[in-house]
């Protein structure tokens, strides 16, 4: 860990940070490092990339639509709009390639590695590119293809199919292709699936699954696109997204058949990705693969469209199977600290460290404010808002204080892009700052510094190679990244407090919409020291999967059921001292609201 060092603000001081850094022997973008240079072992969405801002205005970063390949050892992660794509061995440092030989402003790139070559090609595209050394960026184009919407590659039996479909209230469908003679299509294409929100509450278009205000009007209808395939246990799994990548609504679900080219049925437990609530929401459009364990996880798409609709984030979730055969994604607490692959054995339900968030709702000050981003928006859990200083000068700061001495083991910075007006990626700097720890809101002491750092890290995460304990945090500008103003999405600090747990949820009633049981409301009574809540849910008592995670409310209205679908209900109860799990497990119907009064002892977990 850097040694502790007593700092002073002044702005000739942040002049000396600010000297001219060396610049950095290999291209690779760390993504978690100790401020020692330990390589750490966990990882917090979203995903610290150095995402590209878009080459037109307005000025915003984007990237959507992944997936990630395994080749000779290495990950590969593509993601549409990113003016390249990137390679780790571990998933911890990425390295960033600029390609040549092949078109960069196609949407949903799909990607596959056949017969020791990867190929490529993206959204309606219409070509077909491969190159046997992907870190050079060297591509040729080996055919021509037609039209594909959101393609996906899929090998089975050494055969090569392509799924596709985005569209109004669409379908998905597949098609073969054969390598041997120009890839072209020999069977299909043939759909698979097509929207069903009638039935399904969860492809229902807007954030809460009720329809939404469009350019066209008002629209209910979804987006059916980002499909993908996935074989397991001789059972092949069609995964799709819905209802559009803008909402926090923007989820995957699933149909399975033994057969590739036809008789997929739902699967009910849709969405089997999804998280609408947490620091940022967004589980869909994305690509399942295996780690060099084989385990299963999945690059998703999470959302902001502030600047922009467009404008969103990747993040990394475990996925797999359960012993029915049920598609999985571990959603919960989903934007809080994880390990990274290879750490846990086995991580899906055992991923996330036992770090708990320090900073939310905490009382923040500041160098200064614009009037409609104000200090507290730091701290607020919730990536689309943001506190910006009045400038980007150096010497601008925030500080928190968590209210008492706590233990931190990770700080999360996430920057935002206040008033730039940077277009791509060769006008983008390197944010440099400084943060600093103290016990008494008065006497400072150095805790990171990143006053030279040259690379571009909006979402820079940190684990400390020892837990400091503290009270007051504070960040200080040195210089802002692509210009505009010193702004900050959310400074999140991790660890452990002695605060008590907050009390279970030992009641709650569970009222499912009698004329459209779609949708239903959860209310129960606050529980004492609870900061938030996550609401567990599925078509099991033992296999409530998918869950929505709220702030300190009492009460939670979903539309995103399953018509004619029984689901069973608990709640979880948060603070930054732990999770109290619920134990309640309620069923909800159509017709009568059922409520859960069976008292139950506290447990720690």
């Amino acid at each position: 860990m850097v040694a502790s060092v007593s700092v002073a603000c002044s702005s000739a001081r942040l002049a000396d940070y600010a000297k001219p850094a060396v610049a950095p022997r290999s291209p690779a973008a760390v993504l978690a490092t100790s401020p020692a240079g330990q390589r750490s072992t966990t990882f917090c969405n979203p995903l610290d990339l150095d995402y590209r801002f878009m080459p037109e205005a307005p000025s915003r970063r984007e990237a959507a639509d992944p997936l990630i390949v395994l080749y000779r050892g290495d990950y590969y992660l593509f993601a549409s709009k990113s003016g390249g794509y990137w390679y780790s061995p571990n998933m911890r440092e990425w390295t960033l390639v600029v390609p040549h030989g092949y078109p960069l402003e196609d949407y949903a790139p799909a990607a596959v590695v056949l017969d020791g070559r990867m190929y490529y090609t993206a959204h309606k595209s219409k070509a077909l590119f491969t190159t046997d050394d992907p870190k050079s960026g060297q591509w040729h184009k080996v055919a021509d293809l037609d039209s594909y919407a959101d393609p996906a590659f899929f090998v089975d039996g050494g055969k090569l199919y392509l799924t596709f479909g985005s569209s109004l209230n669409g379908g998905i469908s597949i098609v073969q292709l054969d390598p041997r003679h120009h890839f072209r299509a020999v069977t299909g294409p043939t759909e698979l699936m097509h929207a069903n929100y009638l039935e399904h509450g969860w492809e229902r278009s807007g954030p809460d699954n009720l329809g939404a205000r469009m350019s066209e009007g008002f629209r209910v209808p979804p987006y059916i696109e980002g499909s993908w395939m996935t074989r397991y246990d001789g059972v092949y799994y069609l995964q799709y997204s819905a209802p559009g990548t803008v909402w926090k609504s923007y989820a995957d679900g699933v149909y399975t058949s033994h057969s590739l080219m036809r008789g997929f049925k739902y699967a009910p437990y849709s969405p089997f990705s999804y998280k609408p609530g947490g620091f940022i929401g967004g589980a869909g459009h994305a690509g399942t693969f295996q780690d060099k364990a084989g385990n299963y996880w999945r690059v998703v798409t999470m959302i902001i469209s502030v600047a922009h609709k467009f404008e969103r984030r990747l993040g990394i979730l475990p996925a797999g199977f359960d012993a029915d055969g049920a598609m999985r994604t571990d959603t919960y607490l989903g934007d809080y600290p994880q390990y990274l692959p290879g750490v846990v054995r086995y991580p899906l339900d055992g991923n996330r460290t036992t770090w708990m968030l320090l900073s939310g709702g905490k009382r923040a000050t500041a160098s200064s404010a614009l009037p409609d981003h104000p200090s507290n928006l730091a701290f607020d859990e919730d990536i689309r808002t943001q506190w910006s200083a009045r400038t980007g000068d150096p010497g601008e700061w925030l500080v928190v204080d968590v209210g008492h001495q706590a233990r931190i083991n990770a700080l999360q910075l996430n920057f935002g892009e206040q008033d730039t007006r940077v277009v791509d990626r060769a006008a983008t700097g390197a944010q440099q700052y400084v943060v600093e720890r103290s016990d008494d809101g008065a006497h400072w002491t150095m805790l990171l510094n990143r006053s030279r750092s040259t690379r571009d890290a909006p979402h820079a995460y940190v684990q400390l190679e020892q837990p400091v304990t503290t009270r007051y945090v504070r960040l200080t500008n040195v210089r802002t990244a692509a210009g505009g103003k010193f702004a900050v999405r959310d400074l999140r600090l991790f660890g452990s407090s002695d605060v008590h747990l907050p009390d279970r949820v030992d009641a709650f009633t569970v009222r499912r919409n009698a004329d459209d049981d779609r949708s239903v409301t959860i209310t129960w009574g606050r529980s004492p020291r609870a900061h938030g809540y996550v609401v567990r849910f599925g078509i099991r008592p033992d296999k409530l999967y998918a869950n929505h995670q709220i702030g300190d409310i009492t009460s939670l209205t979903m539309n995103s059921l399953n018509r004619g679908v029984p689901y069973y209900f608990t709640i979880d109860a948060f603070n930054e001292g732990g999770v109290t799990r619920g134990r309640i497990v309620a069923p909800g119907t159509a017709s009568t609201p059922k409520t859960a009064l069976l008292p139950v002892p506290r447990q720690r977990r």
